[in-house]
C-alpha cells in the first residue's frame, strides 16, 4: 500500500504548495524503490513480530487476573470480529460458493485449519503462563522449522545436507534450553504446551496453504479465525465467566486481538507482496528473539546465557532453513501470512 508523494510532502494535490513536479516524481521513484527493495519489507516483518509478541506480553500480564483459556477466548473472538468487519462480505461469498458447489472437502480442510489455529493459540497461552515468553516461542518455532527442514530433505544432495545441518543446530538449541527444564522458571508442563503449540503451528501452515488454494483472498483465514474462536469458547467461558466479560477485560482482549492477529496479518501480507516467500521466512525467524526481548521489557523475564544461546541456535537454524528453500524469483502476493502467536 504505497504513499502518495503529495501526501508525503504535506501539500494537497493541486494546491501549488510543496515541492515541484520534478521533485515529486523523484520522491515517487524513491518510494517505489523502497517498497520493492528489502528495507520496507524487513521493517514490516519486524513490526509484525513486535506487534505479535507485544500482544503476547500483554496477555501474559493478564494471567494473574484471568486464566489463559479465557484470555485466548477474548483474543480470538476479538480478532474474528475485526476480520469479519473488514473482510466479511468476501468471506460470506466464499462460504456461499462452497455451499453452492457442495465442495465438502474444501469446507472440511478449512474447518481443520481453524481447529489447528484455535489449539495453537490455546496451547501457547498455557505455555506463557508457565515458562518465559522467549523460551515458549522458541520451542513453538520448532513446528514450522520442522516443516521447512522436511522440505529441504526432498531436494538435492546439497539441500539435504544443509537441512540436516539446520536440524542439528536447532537440536543443539533445544539441548541448551532443556538444561533449565525443571528449574525455578521452566517446567515440563510449560515445555509440553509449547511443543504442542509448535505441532499445531505446523498443521496451521499446511492448512493455510491448502485453504489459500481453495478460497479467495483472506476468506480462508477469516473462516478459520471464526472456527478457532468457537473452538476455544467453552473452556474459556467455563473457567473465566462472568469475570472475563467485564468491560476492562473485553477492551484488553480487543487490544490483544489487534496486536497479535489483525495488525501482523496486514503487515505480513504487505511484506509478502514485495519479497519472495523464502526471504520472508528468513526474516520471520527473528520471532523467538523478539519474544525474549518483549518478555524482558514487559514481564521482567531475565534469561540465562545458555537460554539466550539456545534461542539464537533455533533462530539461526530457522533463518538458514527458510533461506535454502526454493522460491520464485518474484514476490507472491497470494500467500497467506503465518500470523504466529
Amino acid at each position: 500500500m504505497g504513499v502518495r508523494a503529495s501526501n508525503v510532502a504535506g501539500a494537497a494535490p493541486g494546491s501549488g504548495a510543496g515541492p515541484g513536479r520534478a521533485t515529486r516524481r523523484h520522491l515517487g521513484r524513491g518510494l517505489t524503490t523502497l517498497g520493492s527493495g528489502p528495507v520496507l519489507p524487513a521493517a514490516l516483518v519486524l513490526a509484525g513480530a513486535v506487534s505479535v509478541q507485544s500482544g503476547a506480553g500483554i496477555a501474559a500480564r493478564l494471567f494473574g487476573q484471568l486464566p489463559p483459556a479465557s484470555v485466548t477466548t477474548l483474543r480470538l473472538w476479538s480478532a474474528a470480529l475485526i476480520m469479519l468487519l473488514v473482510a466479511g462480505r468476501g468471506t460470506a461469498r466464499a462460504v456461499a460458493g462452497l455451499a453452492a458447489r457442495r465442495v465438502w472437502t474444501d469446507g472440511a480442510i478449512t474447518l481443520t485449519f481453524g481447529i489447528a489455529l484455535g489449539f495453537m493459540n490455546f496451547a501457547i497461552y498455557q505455555a506463557f503462563a508457565r515458562i518465559p515468553l522467549g523460551i515458549a516461542v522458541t520451542i513453538e518455532f520448532l513446528g514450522p522449522l520442522t516443516v521447512t527442514v522436511t522440505g529441504t530433505l526432498r531436494g538435492s544432495r546439497h539441500r539435504r545436507a544443509a537441512g540436516l545441518g539446520y536440524a542439528a543446530l536447532a537440536a543443539a538449541g533445544v539441548v541448551l534450553l532443556a538444561g533449565t527444564v525443571g528449574g525455578t522458571r521452566l517446567n515440563w508442563a510449560g515445555v509440553a504446551w509449547a511443543a504442542a503449540a509448535g505441532t499445531a503451528w505446523a498443521a496451521y501452515i499446511l492448512g493455510s496453504k491448502a485453504a489459500g488454494q481453495r478460497l479467495p483472498g483472506a476468506s480462508g483465514l477469516v473462516i478459520a479465525m471464526c472456527v478457532a474462536a468457537v473452538a476455544v469458547t467453552a473452556p474459556g467461558v467455563a473457567v473465566g465467566a462472568p469475570k472475563m466479560f467485564r468491560p476492562s477485560f473485553l477492551a484488553a482482549g480487543a487490544g490483544i486481538g489487534l496486536l497479535s492477529s489483525v495488525i501482523p496479518y496486514w503487515l505480513e501480507l504487505e511484506a509478502l507482496r514485495r519479497i519472495p516467500t523464502s526471504l520472508f521466512g528468513v526474516w520471520m525467524s527473528v520471532q523467538p528473539a523478539v519474544a525474549a526481548l518483549i518478555g524482558l521489557a514487559v514481564l521482567s523475564q531475565h534469561l540465562s546465557p545458555a537460554e539466550w544461546t539456545g534461542i539464537c541456535c533455533v533462530v539461526a537454524a530457522s533463518a538458514g532453513a527458510a533461506g535454502s528453500t526454493r522460491a520464485p524469483d518474484s514476490p507472491s502476493g497470494n500467500v497467506t501470512p503465518q500470523v504466529p502467536d
